[in-house]
């Protein structure tokens, strides 16, 4: 299956949670750029394979990358934080190149 397709068979869907969006605003240190997705810290734990919508803006530049990403895991537990790892699953060439150069600014 690929990831544009829709899975209509109920077996990869989520918990219910609480209708409402979830806004969550991360320090820049917190985000770990990986080859297919991010990590981060989070207080809130999220349910598995829930559909996000990231934004992230460089701390170099004004300019903002926005994907849609899957949570594929989360470790922790409410007294230590949660760590959310999200895999990448819509992104433009664009913010592709953006997201790059982010990781690569944090080596540098």
């Amino acid at each position: 299956m690929s990831s544009s397709k829709l899975d209509r068979s109920g077996v990869f869907e989520p918990p219910k949670v609480q209708t409402g969006q979830t806004q969550l605003s991360l320090a820049p240190d917190s985000v770990r750029v990986r080859k297919h997705g991010i990590e981060f810290k989070s207080p809130k734990a999220f349910p598995l394979w829930k559909e996000m919508t990231v934004e992230m803006t460089s701390p170099q530049e004004s300019k903002k990358v926005r994907f849609t990403g899957v949570v594929v895991a989360c470790q922790g537990n409410k007294h230590t934080g949660h760590l959310i790892s999200m895999l990448i699953t819509n992104m433009t060439r664009q913010d592709q190149a953006r997201l790059g150069h982010m990781a690569m600014d944090r080596l540098a």
